[in-house]
C-alpha cells in the first residue's frame, strides 16, 4: 500500500522525519571501518618498529646503552612534538585527509629507509639512514596523530548520532592497542627467530614487515576514500590563541598604567573580542595543572629503552619457551585492553569506598604509581648488580690466569693476599682487586710436581699489570715448546647485545681448525682456524654448542645469554680437550620479575592518562579541546626530553640510582600536582551573544570555524 511506504520530510527545525513523524535512523557510517583499519596498520608500524629500535642501535649500529637512549627519546621527542604542527597543517591548510595521506606517504618513506639500511650486504652508512628514517617517521607520525580520530569522528552526524560516535572511540582505541599488542609480539621473533643475510638475526625483515603494514593502511585509506565525508580546512585555534595571549602581553606592557585591567588577558579584548580572552584564560587556568604532567611521561616511555636494556641483563629462559627483552613491552597494550573494563566495574568504586573520587585525585595516583614502578625497577636492577661484571676502578687493575697445561702448577707472587697458591689444570685463577698506581709489575714463578716432562720446567717472570684494565695470562706451551704465560688485556664486561661473549685460548698446533656447531640448528656459529694463541672475543647466540677441533667432536656446551665464557682448547697426543671457563656469571634473574613493575605502570596509565584528558576536555571550552590535545601531547614531547638531559648528563654510574632518582622526582612531582589540584577552581565560561562575539572578532577570522574536537587516548596514538 502507498501509505505504507515512508517518505522523508523536512520539519521546520530541520531535522530530518519520515511520514510517521518519527526521527530517521542515521546508518552507521561506512568509510569507519576503512579508518579502523587505517589506525591499527599504523600504529602496529610505529609501535613495531619502536620495540625494537634501541636493539638495533646498540646490536648493529654499535650505540652504547647512553646513546641508544638519548636517539630513542629524542625520536619520541620529536614525534609529540610533530603533532602541534600536524594540527596546524589540517586545520589551516590541508584538511584532515590530504595531510593524513600526505604526511603517511613521508611515513613509509622513513620506514623504507630504516628497512633498507638494515640489510648488511648493502654498501650504505647505515647509522645515517636510519637517524633519516627515525626523521621522516617522526614527521610522518607525528603529524597524522591529531589528525586520524578527528577524521573518524567527523563521519558522523550530530547530535543524531553521538551513541555511534562512542562506538567508534571504543573501537579506536581498541584498534591502537591491539595495533601495538601484536607488533610487540612479532617483531622480536621476526628480528630473533629469522635468520638472513648471513646473520643469526633478521632486522631488515623485523622493520620491513611493520612498513609493509603502513603502506597497506595507505592503501585501505585510499579504499575508503568515495565514502568520506571530507571537511574543508576551518582554521587554526592554536594560531587564535597564540595571537590573543601575544596581544594581550604587547598591550599590557605599553597601557599597564593608564589603563589597568581585571585581568592581563583582558588587553587583548578590542581585537579578539571578550569571548575568546574568556576561553583563553579558562584554557590557561587548565594549562596550569599541566606543569608536573611532563614527568610522568619521562618514566612511562623508558618503557621502551631503560626497561627495554634491563631485560637484555636477565634471563628469559622458561623452559618451554624463550622471552626476548623487547617482548616485555607486549605487557603494557595487553594490560591497557584488561584494565579499562576493570576500573569501571572494581577498581574505581573500591577507590571511591577510600575517599578517593575526584579526577584529580585520580591522576596524583597514577602519577605515585608511576613512582612506585621505578621503585620496584631499582629493586630488580639491585638484585641483576650481582652478575654484572666487576670492572676495575681508579687505583685497581684485575689478573687472571687460565691455565692450558694438562697439570697443576703451584704459584709464588709478589701479590698482597697471594703470595703462594696452586692453578689447577684447565682452570683459571682470578684477583678482581689488584692494587695499582699507574703500571706496576709483580714477580711470579710457577713450578709443577707433575709427572709430564711438558709441565716440569719451572716459569719465572713478572705479570706487568696496569690501572683500570684487566690482565690476563695465558700458560700453554704450543708446538711443544717450553711452558709460557701470554699476556692480554681482558674483557669481561656483559655484551649490551645481551648475548653470551666468548674468547678461545688455543694451545694447539698451528693449523688447528676449531668449529663451533650449534646444535639446536645444526649450523657452525664461528670457525676459528690458525693464527694467534688468544682469540678476539666474539658474542654468539644462545644455544648448545658441540666443539669440533680438526673436525674431531670434544665436548658439548651451554653459552647462556649474558655470560661470558674463555674456551680452552688443548691436545693430549692424537686427541684434543676442551675446557669452557666462565668468567662472568651469565642472566640468572628471571625476565618474569619485571613483570610487577609493568603492571603498576600500566595501572598508573589508565588512572593519569585516560583521567587526566576526560578531567581537561571537560574543563576547557568546545573551541579550545584541539588546542589542549596539542598541549597533552607536548607534555609526551617533554617528558622524553627530560630523559635525554638525563641520560646525556651520566649523572649516575649506576643504573640502579637513575632509577631511584626519578621515583623521587615523580613522588616530589604529584606533591606539586596535588598542590596546584588543591588550588585549582574551575571558570565558568560565560554566555555570549551571537550577533555580539561575531562583531568583536576580526574581520578574517569570522568565518572561521573551530572543527572537531580531537579526542586522544593515551598511549593511544
Amino acid at each position: 500500500m502507498e501509505d505504507s511506504k515512508k517518505e522523508e520530510v523536512a520539519s521546520t527545525s530541520g531535522e530530518v522525519k519520515d511520514v510517521e513523524g518519527e526521527p530517521k535512523k542515521l546508518k552507521y557510517p561506512r568509510a569507519i571501518p576503512f579508518i579502523i583499519s587505517n589506525e591499527f596498520c599504523e600504529r602496529f608500524n610505529y609501535y613495531g618498529m619502536r620495540t625494537i629500535l634501541v636493539l638495533y642501535l646498540t646490536r648493529k649500529l654499535d650505540y652504547d646503552d647512553d646513546t641508544a637512549t638519548v636517539l630513542y627519546h629524542s625520536f619520541t621527542t620529536l614525534v609529540y612534538f610533530m603533532c602541534v604542527i600536524g594540527a596546524i597543517i589540517s586545520d589551516s591548510w590541508l584538511g584532515k585527509f590530504r595531510t593524513i595521506l600526505y604526511l603517511s606517504l613521508v611515513y613509509v618513506g622513513g620506514s623504507t629507509l630504516i628497512a633498507l639500511g638494515a640489510i648488511p650486504t648493502w654498501d650504505v652508512d647505515a647509522r645515517i639512514m636510519t637517524i633519516f628514517g627515525l626523521l621522516l617517521i617522526a614527521i610522518g607520525s607525528g603529524g597524522i596523530k591529531p589528525c586520524v580520530a578527528a577524521f573518524g569522528g567527523e563521519q558522523f552526524k550530530m547530535p543524531e548520532q553521538a551513541k555511534y560516535l562512542a562506538v567508534f572511540f571504543s573501537m579506536f582505541y581498541f584498534a591502537v592497542n591491539s595495533g601495538s599488542f601484536v607488533s610487540t609480539m612479532l617483531t622480536p621473533i621476526l628480528r630473533e627467530d629469522v635468520k638472513c643475510f648471513g646473520d643469526d638475526d633478521c632486522f631488515s625483515l623485523a622493520f620491513g614487515v611493520p612498513g609493509m603494514l603502513m603502506i597497506t593502511s595507505i592503501i585501505i585509506f585510499l579504499l575508503g576514500k568515495p565514502l568520506y565525508k571530507i571537511v574543508a580546512p576551518a582554521g587554526n585555534m592554536f594560531m587564535k590563541v597564540s595571537k590573543c595571549i601575544w596581544t594581550a602581553i604587547r598591550t599590557r606592557s605599553k597601557e599597564k598604567s593608564v589603563n589597568p585591567r581585571e585581568h592581563w588577558l583582558d588587553y587583548s579584548e578590542k581585537r579578539w573580542g571578550q569571548q575568546l580572552v574568556d576561553e583563553t584564560r579558562i584554557l590557561l587556568n587548565v594549562l596550569r595543572l599541566y606543569i608536573p604532567l611532563p614527568v610522568f611521561w619521562a618514566l612511562f616511555d623508558q618503557q621502551g629503552s631503560r626497561w627495554t636494556f634491563q631485560a637484555t641483563r636477565m634471563d628469559g629462559d622458561l623452559g618451554f619457551w624463550t622471552i626476548k627483552p623487547d617482548q616485555m613491552q607486549v605487557i603494557n597494550p595487553l594490560l591497557i585492553l584488561v584494565f579499562i573494563p576493570l576500573y569501571e566495574v572494581a577498581f574505581y568504586p573500591l577507590l571511591s569506598m577510600i575517599g578517593i573520587r575526584r579526577p584529580l585525585q585520580k591522576l596524583t595516583l597514577g602519577g605515585i604509581f608511576a613512582g612506585v614502578s621505578f621503585v620496584i625497577s631499582a629493586i630488580i636492577e639491585m638484585q641483576l648488580e650481582d652478575t654484572y661484571a666487576v670492572l676495575p676502578k681508579a687505583g685497581e687493575s684485575q689478573l687472571r690466569i687460565f691455565n692450558g697445561m694438562n697439570c697443576d702448577y703451584n704459584v709464588e707472587t709478589s701479590l698482597a693476599d697471594h703470595a703462594t697458591f696452586v692453578l689447577k689444570a684447565k682452570e683459571m685463577f682470578e684477583e678482581k682487586y689488584v692494587r695499582v698506581s699507574g703500571q706496576q709489575s709483580f714477580t711470579y714463578n710457577f713450578s709443577s710436581n707433575s709427572n709430564d716432562p711438558a709441565c716440569n720446567a719451572e716459569i719465572s717472570g713478572q705479570f706487568a699489570m696496569e690501572e683500570h684494565k684487566q690482565i690476563s695470562y695465558f700458560v700453554n706451551n704450543r708446538d711443544g715448546s717450553a711452558p709460557n704465560l701470554m699476556r692480554y688485556e681482558d674483557e669481561t664486561d656483559k655484551s649490551s647485545k645481551g648475548y653470551p661473549l666468548f674468547r678461545v685460548l688455543g694451545n694447539t698446533a698451528q693449523n688447528t681448525t676449531i668449529v663451533f656447531k650449534d646444535l639446536d640448528s645444526g649450523d657452525p656459529f664461528n670457525r676459528h682456524t690458525n693464527g694467534t694463541f688468544v682469540y678476539d672475543i666474539v658474542d654468539s647466540y644462545p644455544s648448545r654448542y658441540e666443539i669440533l677441533v680438526d673436525g674431531k667432536p670434544t665436548k658439548e656446551y651451554t653459552l647462556r645469554l649474558g655470560g661470558v665464557y674463555a674456551i680452552i682448547v688443548g691436545e693430549e697426543g692424537n686427541d684434543y680437550w676442551t675446557e669452557a671457563i666462565v668468567v662472568t656469571e651469565p642472566n640468572s634473574v628471571n625476565m618474569l620479575w619485571l613483570v610487577p613493575q609493568y603492571v603498576v605502570m600500566t595501572l598508573g596509565e589508565v588512572m593519569f592518562s585516560i583521567t587526566g584528558l576526560e578531567f581537561s576536555f571537560t574543563q576547557a571550552p568546545e573551541s579550545m579541546k584541539s588546542v589542549l590535545q596539542g598541549c597533552w601531547q607536548l607534555t609526551v614531547a617533554i617528558g622524553n626530553l627530560i630523559v635525554v638531559i638525563v641520560a646525556e648528563a651520566k649523572f649516575f654510574d649506576a643504573q640502579k640510582w637513575e632509577f631511584i632518582m626519578f621515583a623521587v622526582l615523580m613522588f616530589v612531582d604529584m606533591g606539586i600536582f596535588a598542590v596546584l589540584a588543591y588550588y585549582y577552581k574551575a571558570i565558568p565560561l560565560k554566555n555570549y551573544d551571537e550577533d555580539d562575539a561575531n562583531t568583536t572578532l576580526p574581520i578574517e577570522d569570522k568565518k572561521n570555524g573551530d572543527g572537531l574536537d580531537n579526542p586522544t587516548f593515551s598511549k593511544s596514538e
